[in-house]
């Protein structure tokens, strides 16, 4: 089955040739500048559109796509999400995990204990931190710190952490 993962948003039109306003939704906004196509995800469906040009304005990235001729149809796709599947992911040095990976990661303390799921993870200014929720108790927020979250298993789904004293309750 093929995953989705979403690069960047179009938030609006850019100019009167068709060319659009995207948000990126990505750590590495400039891949769009080495990228020919991408997928767009809207109105529930998926479509392969051409890229013939990009540039960088104001924070956003501004496409111009093959398939989008004139402001009208570019409007048309306002609050689509640009996507790639995961073998077009760029990747990543090792330790170092994209925040899809981590969501939905049991979490066990050192001695074995679950303590929940990962169910987001809030980007702040100095870590990350993994907000980790077991039904009906309040969450729990583990700062992504390798002296405290000591291994991370892709495979098996899992994460182990070392929670320092006074993290929980």
């Amino acid at each position: 089955m093929v995953e989705y993962i979403n690069i960047g948003k179009i938030v609006t039109t850019q100019g009167h040739r068709g060319e659009v306003r995207v948000f990126p939704l990505t750590d590495f906004p400039e891949r769009f500048e080495q990228m020919d196509e991408v997928i767009i995800y809207h109105n529930g469906e998926r479509k392969t559109y051409h890229i013939e040009k990009t540039r960088r304005h104001k924070g956003f990235i501004v496409l111009k796509f093959r398939e989008v001729p004139d402001m009208n149809a570019a409007l048309a796709l306002k609050g689509a999400l640009l996507q790639v599947t995961t073998e077009q992911l760029v990747a990543l040095p090792e330790d170092t995990y994209y925040i899809f990976e981590i969501i939905d990661l049991d979490v066990y303390t050192l001695g074995g204990e679950w303590l929940g799921k990962v169910t987001d993870v809030l980007t702040t200014g100095a870590n990350d931190v993994y907000v980790v929720q077991e039904e009906g108790k309040r969450p729990l927020l583990i700062p992504a710190l390798k002296s405290v979250v000591r291994n991370i298993d892709l495979d098996q789904k899992r994460m182990v952490v070392d929670l320092p004293p006074g993290l929980r309750d």
